[in-house]
């Protein structure tokens, strides 16, 4: 299954390579502790969409997927407490990109579920 034309995709991806650039701008000690956790935590929900979208049990994936969004929301917020960002819209805007992230998949959580319990009553 093709995953480049979801919008979930796009979205998780445009995360990841926001994070490689900010992250390349932060302090030696930033970079190297909370950048990597930033970074790696991105590519998590970015291959999560990816399994997510093979799988025959998408909610379970995208449940995964939403609690790894929950860790990053963590971290970005930690991130800003510890002045980790250079730049002060990027606590925003990160923010921003990762609401739109969760609902993304909340959305699609509730359609994959409508479309397993279908296809779980047509089998009975």
């Amino acid at each position: 299954m093709n995953h480049d034309n979801l919008k979930i995709y796009k979205t998780a991806l445009d995360l990841v390579v926001y994070f490689e650039k900010i992250v390349f701008n932060f302090d030696k000690y930033h970079k190297y502790a909370i950048g990597i956790d930033l970074k790696n935590k991105a590519r998590q929900i970015s291959l999560k969409v990816i399994r997510a979208n093979t799988s025959k049990s998408k909610s379970i994936e995208i449940q995964e997927m939403l609690i790894l969004i929950e860790e990053l929301k963590f971290l970005i917020r930690l991130c800003k407490e510890i002045n980790g960002f250079k730049n002060k819209n990027s606590y925003s805007y990160s923010s921003k990109l990762l609401t739109t992230l969760e609902n993304q998949a909340i959305t699609w959580k509730l359609y994959s579920q409508k479309r397993e319990q279908t296809e779980e009553n047509l089998e009975l």
